[in-house]
């Protein structure tokens, strides 16, 4: 019986080895996807099904960004490897969130854009965020409030007053993405934050701003004057 073991043992090993010694870094996109696949498949050569992977989705960020339905419809992509994909943006969001955790997050705006961009960039539906606050603009709680369709969710002023009296909050932040790619802000956006800021300011509640995420991007209505 033959003891010669398969080619990508080898491979792993050198794809190991180059981590340890240069860090993910030194990883082509398709390589880091491969690594991890090691988890969810302990025999065989990942390297095909991660290529696949990429091609399929068009970028590492997008596989990662898939829903459960369009990565089982890959071929090779089992139960075990879709866990292991939806688990990995999970834990990215998890971590970023610990980090606005830490410090008031005007102090940390741009910690609080990376967590934005990682829960909510890929998304293919819109979601709308409440971050809401309290008085040393410390995060309190972190909701999404509603979720719709590929180009609008329902935003509701009643609604999100009532949250934020009912965890005593001092000011909130509205985010939503934007699944199109483009981060401008529509009409209707605009129309719907103000109504917002003037109900909040009425309580004494402060609106600091609100943030529209994309794949592309980011816009904020403070920055761009609309608050």
């Amino acid at each position: 019986m033959s003891t010669e073991k398969p080619h990508y043992h080898g491979h792993r090993e050198r794809l190991r080895q180059r981590l340890l010694e240069r860090g993910a870094g030194s990883l082509a996109d398709y390589e880091v996807l491969e690594f991890l696949l090691f988890g969810a498949k302990a025999r065989g050569d990942t390297k095909p099904l991660a290529k696949k992977l990429i091609d399929e989705f068009g970028s590492l960020a997008a596989v990662f960004g898939a829903s459960v339905q369009e990565l089982q419809q890959v071929s090779g992509v089992g139960d075990s490897t879709t866990a292991l994909i939806k688990l990995i943006p999970e834990a990215a969001r998890r971590m970023s969130k610990e980090a606005i955790l830490e410090h008031p997050i005007i102090n940390s705006w741009d910690k609080l854009l990376d967590y934005c961009k990682i829960a909510m960039a890929q998304e293919k539906i819109e979601q709308f965020r409440l971050l809401f606050l309290d008085r040393k603009n410390r995060l309190i709680a972190d909701e999404v409030q509603q979720t719709g369709t590929a180009d609008h969710a329902p935003v509701y002023p009643r609604e999100v007053v009532k949250r934020a009296l009912e965890l005593n909050a001092s000011a909130i932040i509205m985010v939503h993405n934007h699944p199109s790619g483009d981060p401008t802000p529509s009409q209707a956006d605009i129309a719907m934050t103000l109504e917002i800021q003037g109900v909040c300011g009425k309580l004494g509640i402060e609106l600091h701003d609100h943030l529209i995420i994309s794949k592309t991007g980011h816009r904020s209505f403070r920055n761009l004057g609309h608050l």
